[in-house]
């Protein structure tokens, strides 16, 4: 399909967690690690701590973003926080569409495309999660709905697809401690990949998020289309984060 898997991406989502203690020890922790060999780090950290990380990760190997971003650049938009906004805090990465995003505050798929392409408009990486409930994968018909999902992304301007991160999330793992299987996640990203290949785009890294531990993180690396991870819950302990960063083959 024209897709050669490059560097892995492993990217902390540190979700609404944290406090300047907290966060000095992990950002300390990460201040002088060299996995350049292994993988391109990230973490995505709550609004109120981005200046705590521009003041202690600039410089270093890690890079970091935010979890979320508005669709508008500026307005009456109270709690909104905007893309020019992140980039005066150098944030490479934004996450958009997770599915605590969706569900609780019912964010669309148009939200998401909007989202996306204020992201690009501040040269922002999207980092786009998409994946299926529970009920969805029970009821066999988790392929469909990524598809769906998919298909979304796809509105995109074409020249904006190339700067985009996709993040396979299934909802029904995230926080669950029970990743999926690695070979069932392997056939989503193949499905992904295969997508975005006939629509002529190529070398978007595919990441897995969904319970990734130092236990299973391997497992996941090792599949073709698997380019990384997201992490949730692991990226906040220091030793668990690291351990996922540094896997080599």
């Amino acid at each position: 399909m024209g897709y050669k898997k490059s560097a892995r991406l492993v990217l902390g989502n540190w979700k609404m967690f944290g406090s300047f203690f907290e966060n000095a020890r992990l950002l300390k922790g990460l201040q002088s690690i060299d996995y350049s060999l292994y993988c391109e780090m990230g973490i995505c950290i709550p609004f109120p701590y981005l200046y705590q990380a521009v003041l202690s990760l600039q410089g270093s190997n890690c890079s970091w973003g935010a979890q979320d971003i508005s669709m508008y650049s500026s307005g009456a938009y109270t709690g909104e926080v905007s893309g020019i906004m992140l980039k005066e805090f150098g944030c490479k990465w934004v996450i958009v569409g997770h599915s605590e995003r969706r569900m609780l505050h019912g964010e669309t798929d148009l939200d998401v495309l909007r989202k996306m392409e204020a992201a690009i408009n501040n040269d922002i990486t999207p980092v786009v999660c998409i994946g299926e409930t529970l009920e969805q994968y029970k009821s066999g018909i988790s392929f469909k709905i990524i598809e769906k999902q998919v298909r979304s992304i796809l509105q995109l301007k074409h020249s904006s697809l190339s700067k985009i991160v996709i993040s396979y999330e299934p909802i029904w793992a995230i926080g669950s401690g029970i990743a999926a299987n690695p070979d069932y996640a392997q056939n989503i990203h193949y499905m992904i990949r295969k997508m975005l290949s006939d629509d002529g785009v190529f070398n978007v890294k595919i990441l897995y998020g969904g319970s990734v531990k130092p236990n299973n993180a391997f497992d996941f690396f090792a599949m073709p289309d698997i380019d990384g991870a997201l992490v949730g819950g692991a990226s906040l302990v220091l030793e668990d984060f690291l351990a996922i960063s540094s896997i080599k083959f």
